[in-house]
């Protein structure tokens, strides 16, 4: 398997996506510059954390016209997997390819921590070794982390299972208090309808190694590794 890892001017998260997929997990990983015109020979892409473009105007909002990702757009049209970790989750929702915004956090503040995710829905490609409810302990660092969408639009969300990961206490209760940036229903990370594009605040790539505190982080890449090979093996019948 082949993964992505997109490098906008700004991204400082690439290297962690890079090493957690190429010396944690053991996969072929290759960055792709913002100008990148050709992405076919991948099989998953990450779009990374960080500060693209300085986060002027709004977060994302400048990454989403570089040229790779009308590239990255018809790579997710095709249904192969796409996540958006943190910066990566705000330029997918201002590409349009996940619903809602990521507004700044209620308190005003940037938040760096380890905090408890709630696993919503294992039926997608970086869930699927998982199970449902299963707490993930997975750090923060964002300063513009509050997720928001219209009612009607999380209705819908909430039907259709896009809802993938909230924030919780350590025995997976979710409260005011576990949530550490005001997200709307605690919302920590969402995929869209067809379930292969997923974002989420937390850094996965920030918990491969026990020395990080934790190693939770290697079950979401662990479940897109083993999804794409069953995928592989059923192409091939």
């Amino acid at each position: 398997m082949k993964f992505g890892v997109v490098v906008f001017p700004g991204s400082n998260c690439d290297a962690d996506s890079y090493h957690a997929l190429k010396d944690v997990m053991g996969q072929e990983v290759e960055y792709i510059w913002h100008k990148e015109q050709n992405v076919d020979r991948f099989d998953c892409i990450i779009l990374p954390g960080g500060f693209s473009y300085g986060d002027y105007l709004r977060c994302g909002a400048i990454a989403r016209f570089s040229p790779v990702m009308d590239k990255v757009v018809k790579f997710a049209d095709s249904g192969k997997p796409v996540i958006g970790i943190c910066n990566g989750f705000q330029i997918l929702t201002e590409a349009g390819l996940l619903p809602g915004v990521l507004t700044q956090n209620q308190s005003l503040k940037f938040i760096c921590k380890m905090v408890s995710i709630r696993i919503e829905n294992t039926n997608t490609p970086f869930t699927e070794l998982c199970s449902k409810k299963q707490v993930l302990k997975i750090p923060i660092a964002h300063g513009d982390g509050n997720y928001y969408v219209d009612k009607d639009t999380l209705k819908e969300m909430e039907k259709n299972g896009q809802i993938l990961f909230r924030y919780c206490d350590n025995d997976g209760e979710t409260s005011e208090k576990a949530n550490p940036n005001g997200s709307i229903e605690n919302i920590a990370g969402i995929c869209n309808q067809q379930g292969n594009v997923i974002g989420m605040m937390p850094h996965p790539e920030r918990a491969v190694d026990c020395a990080l505190g934790s190693e939770d982080g290697k079950t979401l890449f662990a479940s897109v590794i083993h999804y794409l090979e069953r995928s592989s093996v059923y192409d091939s019948l």
